[in-house]
């Protein structure tokens, strides 16, 4: 008769603290989760502040040119100008009446259209609810390409500063608001950089010789405030 052999095996002490494997995969997804949640509301959090500042940059800008346009729409036609709403720009294109070819010294003609025209811009610009708003004015100086770049650069610089020179120092806008308007108000020679048409032609380059007064917001100066704070939550 075959003797049966039984083999006993001693079972293994269990640790209440083991985890199984798939107890540590479901561990590991959940912390993904949470962890992709808090970037998701984060990065939410981003886009909205960032759309809150596009439309309300949108706005003001809107707000800026119905204000412009309300003020000089009658005098654009004879100041030979214009208003560029995308750029909150007014442009004055008329070379002949602002310099003699190849000076930088201001016309008459064009003195008297500054002291009509600075003023009132100033009241503009300086309103509560759009001054804590503009990063900056800039008096924009553009030539045709007659001439060297450098020469031109020269130029289109004393032309604005002649220009600076003038409607900060002979014009009557509000002396209360001098010092923002001297802060905030800067000369800027672009020699023939950004044309406005072809100069090719005797036309373009006249276009291409004018004299423009930008608005920029500090839509910019804002996101980037937005951007440093996100960085160091």
């Amino acid at each position: 008769m075959r003797k049966v052999t039984t083999t006993y095996q001693e079972d293994e002490p269990q640790n209440p603290f083991a985890l199984s494997i798939g107890d540590l995969m479901a561990a590991l997804l959940l912390i993904f989760v949470l962890l992709l949640s808090s970037t998701l509301l984060r990065l939410q959090d981003e886009f909205e502040n960032k759309s809150l500042i596009a439309e309300r940059y949108s706005s003001i800008k809107e707000d800026i040119y119905k204000e412009l346009i309300k003020e000089f729409e009658k005098d654009l036609k004879d100041w030979n100008a214009t208003i560029d709403e995308k750029d909150l720009l007014i442009r004055f294109s008329g070379p002949r009446v602002e310099f003699d070819f190849g000076k930088s010294e201001v016309k008459p003609q064009f003195k008297e259209i500054l002291s009509d025209f600075f003023p009132r811009y100033v009241k503009i610009i300086t309103l509560p609810k759009f001054k804590d708003n503009i990063e900056e004015i800039r008096i924009e100086g553009h030539t045709d390409n007659k001439g060297t770049y450098f020469h031109n650069m020269e130029l289109s610089q004393n032309r604005t500063r002649s220009v600076l020179n003038f409607v900060l120092e002979n014009t009557s806008y509000e002396t209360t608001e001098k010092t923002w308007i001297q802060l905030n108000l800067t000369a800027n020679g672009l020699s023939y950089s950004k044309p406005i048409a072809d100069n090719d032609t005797e036309l373009g380059q006249s276009l291409n010789r004018r004299v423009e007064f930008r608005i920029r917001t500090n839509a910019e100066k804002q996101i980037d405030e937005i951007l440093k704070v996100n960085l160091n939550e």
